[in-house]
């Protein structure tokens, strides 16, 4: 493996779409969330105290299962959401709101630090700043069943948790991009502009090494 670019942020940010569009534009090999093949994800959102604690383990475990695959890849990759969001962002909002209990959070955190220490971390984490309102509406265009009846003030904590978890990573460099003007499918100048800003990011000019 040549580059590990991450895309980070919260739900409806856009990360699927830059993932996507920035595979094609520098030949990256893209590692997608697994979204669908989350067999709690539906009954996690109908009652997450009673689901929290199995949706977030099965996240972990298959981010780190996906974090170990792309160290074999040729070339440079890039991944859908990292697994520091798992336990930094998502994680943590469920035991504030005491969906997981302090006995369950802290195996979690436990099992989560030792398995980071055998993994080494991104070159580049590509963080998508999204307000709620702008999330919401993103949301309901895609239009996924589970999804349609999340709070906008779970959105909005998950927000302030991306906010202070950015503010205090120090294990690569952070590139912040506001999308709630952004239109990466539609506008080739928008597209451009990141493409540019990750080229530059990652290399100090505007090819990318792979």
């Amino acid at each position: 493996m040549d580059k590990f670019i991450v895309v980070a942020g919260n739900i409806g940010a856009g990360k699927s779409t830059l993932v996507d569009l920035l595979s094609k534009e520098l030949a990256l090999t893209p590692f997608f969330e697994p979204v669908s093949e989350n067999p709690y994800l539906a009954d996690f959102y109908e009652n997450m105290k009673r689901w929290a604690f199995h949706s977030q383990l099965f996240y972990l475990t298959r981010r780190l299962r996906i974090h170990r695959q792309l160290l074999d890849v040729q070339g440079s990759v890039i991944q859908d959401r990292s697994v520091y969001e798992d336990a930094e962002i998502f994680a943590k909002n469920l035991f504030i709101q005491g969906d997981i209990s302090p006995r369950d959070f802290g195996v979690y955190q436990d099992l989560f630090q030792i398995l980071i220490t055998l993994l080494p971390p991104p070159d580049l984490i590509i963080y998508l700043k999204t307000s709620v309102p702008v999330l919401t509406e993103r949301i309901a265009r895609r239009g996924r069943n589970f999804e349609n009846e999340i709070p906008q003030d779970y959105l909005a904590r998950l927000n302030l948790l991306y906010e202070d978890w950015i503010a205090h990573f120090k294990q690569c460099p952070v590139l912040i991009i506001p999308t709630d003007h952004l239109d990466l499918v539609s506008s080739a100048a928008h597209m451009k502009v990141v493409v540019d800003m990750v080229q530059e990011k990652l290399t100090g000019s505007t090819e990318l090494k792979t």
